[in-house]
């Protein structure tokens, strides 16, 4: 049958006449047509239920791959690296300890008073207080607290914070507290201060 007669074939059936209990009955074009409607509906199923999680899980896993080919090569550079980390580590552990070995004594801590009180006297300021706080332990160091207290001028205490800051042993200063206060017949500010000073503990390092 030629194409010409299997439209001209497709013109004269009457949809509502085929029965569908019966598709052996139905015109050969109908059969083709019907056919390949149904293929195209299965196909479009078949990419909806299955080809889509397919290419779903297809891209999870590409995903997957370049994130552990990353590990891979991270990994992989460390591994090479291993050896020199391992000497640098060393190094820095032996260059940590001959640090912390020149931390100084307990037989340095009154020199250090005497610094303190020195340099505050040399910028004006009058003590009300200057006193060593109980020791606070580290792994590789012990903190040395003292609480200072004193009273003098604005710019007068600025000079004692950079005089103290720069003293030769390490100095560090906290909890700054600032008031006005009267001071014979005159307003001056009394400043509370915190320096903490450190010492090597040698007992932290052998552990």
């Amino acid at each position: 049958m030629s194409l010409a007669q299997s439209l001209e074939s497709l013109r004269k059936v009457n949809l509502s006449e085929l029965d569908a209990n019966n598709l052996g009955s139905w015109p050969g074009p109908v059969k083709v047509i019907a056919g390949a409607l149904l293929l195209i509906g299965v196909l479009a199923l078949g990419y909806n239920f299955h080809l889509k999680d397919l290419q779903a899980d297809l891209e999870r896993r590409s995903a997957e791959e370049v994130t552990l080919k990353q590990q891979f090569e991270t990994k992989a550079f460390q591994a090479a690296n291993l050896e020199a980390y391992r000497q640098q580590m060393v190094e820095m552990e032996q260059s940590f300890g001959a640090l912390l070995r020149q931390l100084p004594g307990d037989t340095e801590v009154p020199g250090l008073l005497e610094d303190i009180t020195r340099t505050g006297l040399g910028s004006g300021l009058e003590f009300e207080e200057i006193k060593l706080l109980p020791e606070v332990t580290q792994q590789f160091y012990i903190e040395l607290p003292i609480q200072i207290r004193v009273v003098g001028a604005y710019h007068d205490l600025a000079t004692f914070v950079s005089g103290a800051a720069s003293l030769p042993r390490i100095v560090t200063l906290h909890d700054f507290e600032i008031k006005p206060v009267a001071k014979d017949g005159e307003t001056k500010l009394s400043m509370s201060i915190l320096a903490k000073t450190y010492r090597y503990n040698d007992k932290g390092l052998q552990k």
